[in-house]
């Protein structure tokens, strides 16, 4: 009766008002009302259970907070409570989202910073001597304190031994989980910033025994885990390079960065259950199908590729990229992606003046490379979207690094290959970034030009066109699709040693991921395989007599082999 006479719960704006509880919240204290708050605990009540439906509420209620940051009832509450409330209302609203997205953005600064320091000629010997904190990594961060109030509430409920006991055993998941989370959560912050759209994501309520297959994993998390692990790993490897070279002055291990490109590409796994081998393959076969399906690559099939990214039901790994690119262009307001474009434009100067030329003297040779696959790319659009023609697209850049013996002359290996690779890894990432920062130069105006089309189904063909031409020439399905085949790779490896543990000893990760009950399936029956039902399998030897003119002899049909469909 409450609701009803206010407005009810939710507000106008689903892309806003996502969080409808905490906009209820609000209401009530602008109002100058009182909401009691009563906390039932209700038995066995299953929430999220699973591992990515956890995430994709992490994500719902990260969106959520951007709205909130960006909504009039935030801005009028602040304006009344006063400076110490706002200070209490923001550590218990969107702080935490908030401290998340810093810490995410803080390892890619840490890692572009040594970078920079190494290109200085500065060590850590150096920066010990000149007294800076960044000569030595933190491996015990901050984060542990927070251990203590739990571990104090643990001792209360269980005792001391026990909650020692349940600390130790925890805390490998609990760091594995938070690491993954606190990525998610400023993926789905940086989207809700970028785009002021609060997604809704659903999350149900799934068995905790259903196993997540390879590709739910890629379509969840390739945006926002994947393909940013593999670019800090391209950073990594730019540092690794250059500081093995600095004549003795030491390099950092950076093992907490290491540990949080480990768990961005593995934790999907490590809390997927029942690894079984026969799982496995079904995974592996349908993953890579996913790769090099040809779905949604023709023009004709534009509308159904934004439809199905929409829902989430993209077929190939083709239309799961272009599904993205889509949205992002289109989602994007024109002064913000105005804005990131003069930030890049602003970094590719800051680039240009800090790296010696020493080293994008290497460029034209990815230029020749780039020009070569272009006229291949053309190829393929003119022959009919032929995948020879993308195939070649790939195979030309290993040949980047001959080619450059003919551009670069004696520097292509003077004094020798190994110590000219530093300045190929730097200049390769310099090249790529540039290859991005054309393609956004490109688009963004594909999309001035979008806005300025009087007819709105005109224009909107016209920048899907423009979208889906990029998304071959600038190279973004080829690194994708580099980045899937990556990513299968360590699926493959964390399976199979997950798998073998499993198998050895006695269903170890089933039984600390599920329970004991679940851990005594045995590895040689066939669970949670994506078979025919019995419905499927009667269909297949019995008559349909509606679907059809003329009836049909049942004599004439055979009864399939149903022991081969039906696990043992």
């Amino acid at each position: 009766f409450w609701a009803r006479n206010r407005g009810g719960m939710s507000k106008s704006s689903p892309v806003v008002n996502l969080s409808e509880d905490i906009f209820a919240g609000f209401n009530v204290r602008m109002r100058g009302e009182a909401s009691p708050h009563i906390d039932a605990l209700e038995f066995e009540k299953g929430r999220e259970a699973t591992f990515n439906a956890a995430s994709n509420f992490f994500s719902k209620i990260s969106g959520g907070s951007v709205a909130v940051l960006r909504s009039r009832d935030n801005h009028l509450l602040c304006e009344r409570v006063g400076v110490l409330h706002s200070l209490s209302f923001y550590f218990t609203s969107v702080a935490f989202y908030m401290s998340n997205l810093v810490v995410d953005l803080s390892i890619y600064l840490y890692v572009l910073l040594f970078i920079l320091f190494s290109l200085a000629g500065l060590g850590p010997g150096q920066l010990a001597a000149l007294g800076s904190t960044f000569s030595m990594e933190w491996i015990v961060s901050m984060g542990i304190v927070a251990l203590v109030p739990q571990f104090c509430e643990m001792v209360l409920e269980l005792g001391a031994v026990p909650a020692l006991r349940e600390l130790i055993v925890g805390l490998p998941s609990a760091t594995f989980f938070y690491i993954f989370q606190n990525k998610n959560i400023a993926s789905s912050m940086k989207e809700g910033a970028m785009t002021g759209i609060a997604r809704y994501f659903f999350t149900g309520r799934p068995p905790a025994n259903q196993h997540q297959t390879w590709k739910d994993n890629y379509i969840a998390y390739w945006r926002s885990h994947y393909s940013p692990a593999l670019s800090l790993v391209s950073g990594y490897l730019v540092y690794t390079s250059i500081a093995s070279q600095s004549n003795g002055k030491g390099q950092l291990p950076m093992v907490l960065v290491l540990i949080s490109i480990f768990a961005w590409l593995v934790t999907p796994i490590i809390f997927s259950p029942l690894q079984r081998w026969n799982l496995i393959r079904q995974d592996l076969r349908e993953f890579n199908s996913f790769i090099i399906s040809g779905a949604g690559m023709l023009e004709t099939d534009l509308p159904e590729v934004v439809a199905r990214g929409t829902r989430g039901t993209v077929r190939s790994l083709y239309e799961c990229g272009l599904a993205e690119e889509i949205n992002a262009w289109e989602a994007c307001p024109l002064p913000v992606l105005v804005t990131c474009l003069l930030a890049k434009v602003a970094l590719g100067a800051y680039l240009l003046l800090v790296l010696p030329a020493e080293v994008l003297d290497f460029l034209p040779a990815f230029l020749v490379a780039l020009a070569l696959s272009w006229v291949v790319v053309l190829g393929y659009f003119l022959a009919g979207l032929s995948n020879v023609f993308l195939v070649a697209s790939f195979l030309i850049w290993p040949a980047a690094v001959p080619l450059a013996h003919l551009v670069l002359g004696s520097r292509f290996s003077d004094p020798s290959f190994w110590t000219r690779t530093p300045e190929y890894a730097i200049s390769l990432s310099v090249f790529l970034f540039a290859l991005g920062l054309a393609k956004d130069l490109a688009l963004t105006s594909c999309r001035v030009m979008h806005s300025l089309l009087p007819n709105k189904r005109a224009r909107g063909h016209l920048l899907h066109e423009c979208i889906r031409a990029c998304f071959v020439y600038f190279f973004v399905h080829q690194r994708q699709f580099v980045e899937a085949y990556a990513v299968l790779g360590v699926n493959l490896a964390a399976s199979t040693c997950i798998a073998s543990l499993d198998y050895l000893c006695s269903s170890c990760h089933t039984w600390f991921l599920l329970n004991s009950e679940l851990a005594r399936t045995k590895h040689g029956q066939k669970y949670m395989e994506k078979r025919a039902t019995f419905f499927e399998l009667e269909n297949a030897w019995q008559p349909d007599f509606w679907a059809s003119e003329s009836g049909h002899d049942d004599s004439q049909q055979t009864e399939p082999d149903i022991a081969t469909h039906v696990a043992p």
